[in-house]
């Protein structure tokens, strides 16, 4: 990423998002152990099964490399969850890394089901390289959705990235639902991001991609600052 990043002005955008939170009556953790986040995750009623992605089981993430948010109401319950991880594809592309189910698994001929298979068409896939700050696994308890939790999700998620990895691009896998609905404000997206099928786990999925590059990400954290 070639435009630098000022650290005030990411604390800001961080603080803001954060207080909007507050408001809303949810308290952010930020956290890196995904040994924990998968316990707190399973533990919490309503929320589907954590994805591989962000599993220690099949897709260890080493510290420095991943974290996670959770937001805690009044009587400190979760409701919601979300969590970030950075993939170094310097040699590759994020096509590439999708396809080959390194994405998901660290080692997918050890954990993949011999039927497991991705598929991604999204054009621009092919040209998202070098450090990609990946954000996935979000969900909001039910009684909080509708309510803006997602873009003040998503803006600590960006801002977070930013300020730990100056990454080239970020990027997330989201139903068609959430482009119709704008659900997260972002200015790229496209369909076939990721037909998959992970037999193991139960997912059957044909998510859009949604990226950003770096300078984007840092013009935007100028734009609301």
């Amino acid at each position: 990423m070639k435009d630098p990043i000022s650290p005030l002005k990411v604390s800001r955008f961080l603080q803001r998002h954060d207080e909007a939170a507050i408001g809303k009556g949810i308290t952010l953790s930020i956290g890196f152990d995904f040994h924990e986040y998968v316990a707190i995750t399973e533990a919490t009623p309503t929320k589907g099964k954590t994805s591989p992605v962000f599993r220690p089981d099949r897709s260890p993430i080493m510290l420095g490399e991943g974290y996670w948010v959770i937001g805690f109401d009044k009587n400190n319950e979760v409701a919601l969850v979300a969590a970030a991880r950075l993939y170094n594809l310097c040699q590759g592309n994020l096509a590439e890394h999708l396809q080959s189910l390194r994405f998901f698994y660290a080692d997918p001929t050890k954990h993949a089901h011999p039927q497991d298979s991705c598929i991604c068409k999204a054009p621009s896939a092919g040209t998202i390289t070098g450090k990609v700050a990946y954000h996935g696994d979000f969900w909001v308890r039910r009684d909080f959705r509708g309510q803006g939790m997602a873009a003040i999700t998503t803006g600590i998620l960006l801002g977070a990235s930013l300020a730990m990895w100056a990454p080239d691009f970020t990027c997330a896998l989201a139903g068609r639902w959430t482009i119709d609905k704008r659900v997260y404000d972002c200015p790229h997206c496209e369909p076939g991001g990721s037909i998959l099928r992970l037999v193991a786990e139960g997912i059957q999925d044909d998510d859009w991609l949604i990226w950003r590059t770096g300078e984007e990400m840092v013009r935007q954290i100028d734009r609301h600052n």
